[in-house]
């Protein structure tokens, strides 16, 4: 048995603390995704869940793994395609009447923009990769905010790049670090309605999104190498982690930026 397959095999059953809670999982692409692992969690700990896939071309990778983790929805959303996020909503509306967890694991830039310099990025490129990777949690917080009636909590997928140069991360660093000050900005604006919002910065994964970076394979090993932990995080960590800002565990804490990254984000 893996230490993934243990860390969730650890959760026994008389610990399914989020029993009872209604959660909203966007960014699912394959049983590699940062969300399917967060998912994974929530639903062990006893969450219910929707499910969304960007499109028909995806559907078919992740409705085998709604249907894995008993996912009361599941629904196409594309937050580039105008209502398709408010279907969504509409839907939890109507079926659930409330939410409590919201989370959102969705980021892209064009690929000459991506893998460009930050400096030659195109004026279409900047605006796609802030609105689909940061706006669309804006949006998302937004519909979510009059379904958590009895507060909740907003969860977005961040960087290390966000706060420090990381070679090859090009737009992607000033589109996170937009995202990280949109948490706190949220966290300051709907903390009344006892609503948290975070940021998890997970080290660097082997993820479909994450191939799209030059040299992908080289930030790995060189993260694997100076992590003091001296290894890499893998989904199932960042699902764990974020299931804890979920909890009565965490319900003083807002506004953060939580690194899942074995401490790599400590070494100069």
């Amino acid at each position: 048995m893996n230490e993934q397959a243990k860390a969730l095999n650890s959760i026994s059953s008389e610990s399914r603390i989020l029993r009872g809670r209604r959660a909203l999982i966007l960014g699912i692409a394959n049983e590699r995704s940062i969300a399917y692992g967060c998912a994974r969690v929530f639903r062990k700990l006893g969450a219910e869940l929707a499910i969304t896939y960007l499109n028909e071309r995806a559907r078919p990778f992740v409705e085998p793994l709604a249907r894995e983790l008993d996912a009361s929805i599941l629904a196409p959303c594309d937050v580039a395609q105008g209502g398709q996020l408010e279907a969504v909503f509409d839907r939890i509306r109507s079926e659930w009447g409330s939410l409590d967890i919201a989370l959102h694991s969705i980021a892209f830039a064009p690929k000459e923009d991506l893998q460009g310099r930050l400096i030659d990025s195109s004026q279409d490129g900047f605006r796609v990769a802030m609105d689909i990777s940061c706006h669309s949690f804006v949006r998302m917080a937004r519909l979510a905010e009059p379904l958590m009636t009895q507060g909740g909590t907003l969860l977005a997928m961040s960087y290390y790049g966000a706060n420090r140069v990381v070679p090859n991360y090009n737009l992607m660093g000033p589109v996170k670090a937009a995202l990280e000050s949109t948490v706190r900005y949220l966290a300051y604006e709907l903390g009344e309605k006892h609503i948290t919002v975070h940021a998890i910065s997970p080290g660097p994964l082997k993820t479909r999104a994450a191939s799209g970076l030059k040299d992908f394979d080289v930030l790995l090993t060189e993260a694997a190498e100076r992590a003091p932990l001296g290894e890499l995080v893998d989904i199932d960590d960042v699902g764990l982690t974020s299931a804890y800002l979920t909890t009565p565990f965490a319900r003083r804490i807002t506004g953060t930026t939580v690194y899942v990254d074995g401490g790599l984000s400590i070494m100069a």
